[in-house]
Order: structure tokens, then C-alpha cells, then sequence
């Protein structure tokens, strides 16, 4: 009996050990935010406009004050999608669209002071985005064509729907 737990103990060592060093790079969203329509994108970026103007506010998410992921859940939620806050959050629940292929209502992830995916904006077509942009400053739109923006640009993302993007 002892030799057998011995044997199970050690079989099962390398199946714990494939499962720690390679479960990190699945790419499984942390949640699904399920009824993505390219409608619900429009009407989010459509939402987000309306919202430029408005104070930047640290962890905020209403007319009141919004941060840049605020900005996102506020939008997302007007056009029925409940998006999460945080960046990192809308990365993992989201999937990569090419540049090519972006369309209104598609999240742009930004590198800001060196750190990666720490910004977010909504695309409004036409290299426009809006934003809450940082801390004593309004929401606001601006392009992808400006040098600030278009070197700090990482990639643009879309909620997962069932059928793909």
C-alpha cells in the first residue's frame, strides 16, 4: 500500500507541475461579457462622447468624475454590456482586433509611463478616440495621428461574442 501512494505521488508531480507553469498563458477571459453587437459598440462610443467635458476622478465611473476604464464600464453599460473597471479586467475580456479591422466601440489600449496596458480609450472611427485621460484633466477626444498617442498605442481590443469577433 505504501509503495502505491508513493507511485500515485509521483505520477501525479509532473501533471501539477504542467498545470502551474502552463496555465498562466491560456488565454481564457477572466469573465464573459456576453451581448456584444457592433450596435452596442456604437451606441457606447455614442455614450462616450456625450460624457467629453466631464472631470477625471480616480476610480470613478459616473457623469460625476471618470477614469479611462470608468469611462469604458459607463459607456458599456448604457448600451447594455456590463464591462468591468480596470484595465487590466477589459484586456482579459477582451480579444485582439487588427488595425485594419477596428470599428466604432473598439477598446484601445495605451502604454503610459512605461506601463503596459494602463490606459483605455473607446475608438469613434477615423483615428478619433475618446478618453478620460488622467487626473486634472477632463474626458476629451483625440487621434491616434498625434505622435503622444500613436507611439504610446499598443493594441485595440473587442468583447468576445459567441460567434467570434
Amino acid at each position: 500500500m505504501h509503495a502505491a501512494s508513493t507511485l500515485q505521488r509521483t505520477c501525479s508531480l509532473p501533471f501539477v507541475l504542467f498545470l502551474v507553469l502552463f496555465s498562466g498563458c491560456a488565454s481564457v477571459p477572466t469573465r464573459l461579457v456576453t451581448g456584444y453587437t457592433p450596435a452596442a459598440g456604437e451606441k457606447a462610443a455614442k455614450t462616450a462622447v456625450s460624457m467629453v467635458g466631464r472631470p477625471y476622478k480616480e476610480r470613478g465611473d459616473s457623469p460625476a468624475g471618470f477614469d479611462c476604464s470608468g469611462l469604458v464600464r459607463y459607456s458599456y453599460l448604457a448600451a447594455g454590456l456590463d464591462a468591468p473597471h480596470g484595465t487590466k479586467e477589459l484586456r482579459n475580456t477582451t480579444a485582439a482586433v487588427g488595425n485594419g479591422k477596428m470599428r466604432k466601440g473598439d477598446l484601445l489600449f495605451f502604454n503610459e509611463n512605461g506601463k503596459n496596458y494602463s490606459h483605455v480609450g473607446i475608438y469613434l472611427g477615423n483615428s478619433q478616440f475618446v478618453h478620460a485621460p488622467s487626473s486634472r484633466k477632463k474626458v476629451r477626444k483625440d487621434s491616434l495621428k498625434d505622435p503622444y498617442w500613436k507611439k504610446s498605442f499598443l493594441e485595440a481590443r473587442r468583447f468576445n461574442t459567441e460567434n467570434g469577433l
